[in-house]
């Protein structure tokens, strides 16, 4: 298949996911979001025995589409963050070894996704972080979930509540990255990494994550849940309307 906002290719048995929206830098809308979706199943039944994602140009994911969700419904709201959970899901199930590169910003829905993944490898100039609260909304697709996991309950309360961005070099020290590299060696050591995985025992490999995975899976369904019902729940309020009008306007929001 091919998509116009998404590219997946091949180098052997990696395939690489490419977010191509570089003029938008690589924001998720529903055109790329069910884009990504169909390349990952693709992916999983071509069998990759590792996967990249990626974005186009300057940015990894710079977040959700925020000219879109403006004026969403509750129940638009909930469709939405439905929408993009069975990508970050699908993206944490995958049955090989899924490496984010993070290549430049990696906010909202975009942090998301790469905390989907199981590892992630950030350029220098990479800015990552969960900003959803200036948007008077929550993280909606696992953000509440997964960023604990891999931080520890404090420091994602921080940044969760101070919508903080991180650069590349806090990121690694704070758990959310595992490795920092200069922007210009990102696709080499990715590529290395990514190569080192697939020559692994592809069986064995599916069964360790399964297993990690199993770790999470009782408390983290419940959780996953919750998240979706309160993310289109803050749809339609005052916060939700005021953070998004700010951000598509270009000033400061005046939160009530």
């Amino acid at each position: 298949m091919s998509w116009d906002t998404v590219r997946l290719e091949w180098d052997g048995d990696v395939a690489t996911l490419t977010v191509d929206r570089p003029d938008a830098l690589n924001a998720l809308n529903i055109e790329t979001i069910e884009a990504m979706g169909e390349a990952l199943e693709e992916a999983a039944e071509e069998g990759a025995r590792a996967l990249v994602l990626t974005g186009a140009g300057d940015a990894f994911i710079a977040g959700a589409d925020i000219k879109y969700m403006q004026d969403l419904s509750t129940e638009e709201g909930e469709q939405w963050g439905a929408l993009g959970h069975d990508v970050a899901d699908a993206l944490e199930a995958f049955p090989a070894p899924t490496i984010a590169a993070i290549n430049g910003y990696a906010f909202g829905g975009g942090c998301e996704m790469a905390m989907a993944c199981d590892m992630r490898v950030a350029a220098e100039s990479a800015l990552i972080g969960n900003t959803e609260i200036d948007l008077g909304i929550i993280p909606g697709w696992g953000g509440t979930q997964r960023l604990p996991r891999l931080v520890g309950d404090e420091t994602a309360r921080r940044m969760l509540f101070l919508g903080e961005r991180l650069d590349a070099e806090s990121a690694a020290e704070v758990g959310l990255v595992g490795e920092v590299v200069a922007d210009d060696e990102l696709e080499d050591v990715v590529t290395e990494l990514a190569e080192r995985l697939a020559a692994k025992p592809s069986f064995a490999m599916q069964t360790i994550k399964q297993a990690i995975n199993q770790t999470h899976e009782g408390s983290q369904e419940s959780g996953l849940a919750y998240e979706k019902r309160a993310f289109g729940s803050l749809f339609g309020t005052p916060d939700q309307r005021e953070g998004m009008a700010a951000f598509v306007e270009d000033r400061e929001p005046d939160f009530e």
